[in-house]
């Protein structure tokens, strides 16, 4: 099952993992006052899909090549998974057990990325059962 998400180009301090990825769409999103992120005017949004067997691997390399002056995150799932992947962490969250993402929001909110921006999962859930 593949898996896909979002990688903001602008987040990345070597995007060369872009190389190893399938792009299949690309938006460029004016940076307003709201996304608390002065240092930019634009945001390069690549979504991408991801293959089951490199999941993994491409998760690390980006957890490695995002850039360390500021905090970002992508993340991307299935119908299984969701991994969250910040700098040098990444957290891989079972979608029956959404409970788990608590633990990569209150990472992210530690490391100073704003609560609105960590909305990859509302209340801590996924789907109603």
């Amino acid at each position: 099952m593949s898996y896909k998400g979002v990688i903001i180009e602008e987040s990345l301090a070597n995007a060369d993992v872009l190389k190893n990825v399938a792009i299949i769409d690309t938006r460029i999103e004016s940076v307003t006052a709201h996304h608390k992120t002065p240092w930019l005017k634009q945001w390069t949004l690549h979504t991408v899909k991801l293959t089951e067997d490199n999941i993994d691997a491409i998760a690390e390399e980006i957890s490695t090549s995002l850039e360390k002056d500021h905090n970002w995150y992508a993340d991307f799932k299935n119908g299984q998974y969701h991994y969250i992947i910040y700098r040098n962490k990444v957290f891989k969250v079972d979608l029956n057990h959404p409970r788990l993402y608590k633990n990569a929001r209150e990472y992210g909110i530690s490391i100073g990325i704003p609560e609105y921006q960590i909305d990859f999962a509302p209340n801590d859930k996924v789907r109603e059962k």
